[in-house]
């Protein structure tokens, strides 16, 4: 949709960072990003079962 021709490079990145600029972090952003940097593998389960993701109180 963003890229096609007659769009260029510095068009494109400009866009991208007005329309980028004015969106608010995505909800699911803290727990996609440890998920993703374990390469996909998700927290070992604990004692009852459950498999917990650690959520950073105050760095956001």
């Amino acid at each position: 949709m963003h890229v096609h021709d007659g769009v260029t490079e510095d068009e494109f990145v400009a866009m991208r960072e007005a329309r980028d600029g004015t969106l608010a972090m995505p909800k699911l952003i803290l727990p996609s990003l440890q998920v993703n940097m374990k390469g996909g593998q998700l927290p070992p389960e604990d004692a009852s079962g459950h498999r917990t993701l650690k959520v950073p109180l105050n760095s956001l």
